[in-house]
């Protein structure tokens, strides 16, 4: 079913309930944070990215994009710099779990069936599980045991062949990719208005050791809040993110919303 537009918030209520009240139209939910992204990159990357890839995918599957949970769980030093660093604002996990309980019982009393979590920020991951999982069985004591839920995070669609090509010199890996060429170059081809290059901190992408400590060590996080070099990032970069994550995630949900 095709829609006037792609944000279900946009529509008027009746709209909104003869597109959904049958189970027919999946609802995807961007999830991301308020997390610094180094020197050269805005706070809401981690909204603005999942944002966009459901805004691109919807039309293809017949979706609607529900508004984004723009805060997150808390930064992880060796994923996300940590939460220590100024900008980054986060919820606790029993409050993030609570939110995505009650919004997917809401969907899912609207009438809607088909549900999934685009996910942005790494740390969210175990707390989306944890909220569908608590939605799931209160829905089954109200009788509702036909809703599915997929969870998915964008970077897992980029293959090996697209890694090549972004990171000829070497792929870093994706535990150190915060704020790196991935990150930066999709908000290079999307969002240039909001990078920064000549503000970007070029050096050796971080290392920790296998533990971690808490309190954080402030020292392990590197200074510019990145755990890796922006400085191969290019728009180009991120068109070819853009088409293969957004291409996996429209053949991994007409699949599951078959």
């Amino acid at each position: 079913m095709k829609h006037e537009t792609a944000f279900a918030s946009e529509l008027t209520w009746p709209d909104y309930h003869a597109a959904v009240h049958n189970g027919g139209t999946p609802i995807l939910i961007p999830l991301g944070s308020m997390e610094q992204h180094g020197h050269h990159m805005p706070l809401h990357v981690d909204v603005l990215l999942p944002t966009e890839f459901a805004r691109r995918v919807a039309p293809q599957i017949g979706a609607l994009v529900a508004p984004a949970l723009t805060y997150g769980y808390k930064s992880h030093q060796k994923s996300g710099g940590g939460n220590h660093l100024p900008g980054t604002t986060s919820l606790d996990g029993a409050t993030l779990v609570s939110a995505l309980r009650d919004v997917v019982k809401e969907f899912a009393r609207h009438g809607v069936r088909k549900i999934c979590m685009v996910n942005g920020h790494f740390e969210n991951s175990w707390f989306i599980i944890e909220g569908i999982d608590l939605a799931l069985r209160e829905l089954r004591w109200d009788g509702i045991t036909d809703l599915k839920v997929v969870v998915l995070s964008y970077w897992d669609f980029v293959h090996k062949e697209a890694i090549a090509q972004l990171y000829p010199g070497g792929f870093p890996g994706w535990d150190v990719e915060h704020g790196g060429v991935l990150e930066t170059s999709l908000m290079l081809a999307l969002y240039p208005q909001h990078v920064h290059l000549d503000r970007a901190m070029d050096h050796p992408a971080a290392t920790f050791p296998p533990y971690d400590v808490y309190p954080v060590k402030a020292e392990w996080t590197p200074c510019s809040g990145t755990l890796s070099s922006p400085k191969d990032a290019s728009a180009e970069k991120g068109q070819i993110l853009l088409e293969v994550c957004t291409k996996g995630i429209v053949d991994a949900l007409r699949t599951e919303f078959a």
